[in-house]
C-alpha cells in the first residue's frame, strides 16, 4: 500500500503534465538541467538557444527518454527572434504555460577598461532579453489566465562584484523587472519570481582563476559550490502548483553566501 508521502511525491514529480515550458539558454549548463527537470515532471519543453546544434542534441536526449521536446534557435536580444520562438512554441504545442528566462552572458572587466560594446551586449542579453521574452510569453499566458515565469538573476545583482559592473547591473535589473511584472500580471494568475544563484559549478565558473574560486568557497557557510541541480530544483518548485501563492520573490541559491 502506498504511503501518503509516496503519493505526494509522485504527484509533485508529474505536476507539469499538460503544461508547455520554454527555457532560454537551455543548450548547456544550468538551462540544460532545468529543461531536463521540467520535462521529467511531465512538461512539454522548448529548448531555445543560439547554439542550435547543441539545443537539438538536448531535445533528442529528452525524446529518447520519452519526453516531448522541441529545439529552436533563438536570440533573446532580438524582438523578432523572440516573437518567432514564442509563436513556434504555441504552434507546436498549443500553449505556453511556463517561461524560464535563463539565457545570459558575461563580459567581465574592470570599470575603467570596460568597453561600451561589452556593457551593451551584456545588458542586451541579460536584461533586454528577459523583457522581450516575458512580454511575448505573458500575452499567451494572459489569455489562458495561468502562467509561471522564473527569471534567473544572480547574487551578484544583489551584492555587486568587482570586475562585473555590467553583469551586476543586468542581474539587479532582472530583480526590479521581476517585481514590477509580478504586480502587473498577478491579476491574470501569472506568477513572476526570480532565482539568484551564487557560486555554481558551470562551464562559466570553471573559467575563473583558482584564487577567485577559493575566495568564493571561503565565503560560503555551507562550504561548497552549488550545482545546476540545486538551481533547477528551485525553479521546479516555483513553477509548480505548490508555489501558486508566491510571486515577486527572489530565491537565493547560494549556500548562505549572501545573508
Amino acid at each position: 500500500m502506498q504511503t501518503e508521502t509516496n503519493v505526494l511525491e509522485k504527484t509533485i514529480q508529474k505536476d507539469l503534465t499538460g503544461k508547455v515550458a520554454l527555457v532560454t539558454g537551455a543548450a548547456r549548463g544550468i538551462g540544460r538541467v532545468i529543461v531536463h527537470r521540467l520535462a521529467g515532471r511531465g512538461a512539454s519543453v522548448v529548448i531555445s538557444d543560439l547554439l542550435a546544434d547543441a539545443a537539438g542534441a538536448v531535445a533528442e536526449e529528452l525524446k529518447s527518454e520519452g519526453c516531448s521536446a522541441l529545439a529552436l534557435a533563438g536570440d533573446v536580444s532580438s524582438a523578432d527572434s523572440v516573437e518567432e520562438t514564442v509563436n513556434k512554441t504555441v504552434e507546436a504545442f498549443g500553449s505556453l504555460d511556463v517561461l524560464v528566462n535563463n539565457a545570459g552572458i558575461t563580459k567581465d572587466g574592470l570599470l575603467f577598461r570596460m568597453s561600451e560594446a561589452d556593457w551593451d551586449e551584456v545588458l542586451a542579453v541579460n536584461l533586454k532579453g528577459v523583457f522581450l521574452a516575458t512580454k511575448a510569453a505573458a500575452r499567451v499566458m494572459a489569455q489562458r489566465r495561468w502562467g509561471r515565469i522564473v527569471n534567473i538573476s544572480s547574487v551578484v545583482g544583489l551584492m555587486g562584484n568587482a570586475g562585473q559592473a555590467n553583469y551586476a547591473a543586468s542581474k539587479a535589473g532582472v530583480v526590479g523587472f521581476t517585481k514590477a511584472c509580478a504586480k502587473e500580471l498577478a491579476g491574470r494568475n501569472i506568477t513572476v519570481n526570480a532565482v539568484a544563484p551564487g557560486y555554481i559549478q558551470t562551464e562559466m565558473t570553471e573559467k575563473l582563476p583558482e584564487r577567485a574560486k577559493e575566495a568564493f568557497l571561503s565565503a560560503i557557510p555551507l562550504g561548497r559550490a552549488g550545482t545546476a541541480e540545486d538551481v533547477a530544483a528551485a525553479v521546479g518548485f516555483l513553477v509548480s502548483d505548490e508555489a501558486g501563492y508566491i510571486t515577486g520573490q527572489v530565491l537565493q541559491i547560494d549556500g548562505g553566501l549572501l545573508m
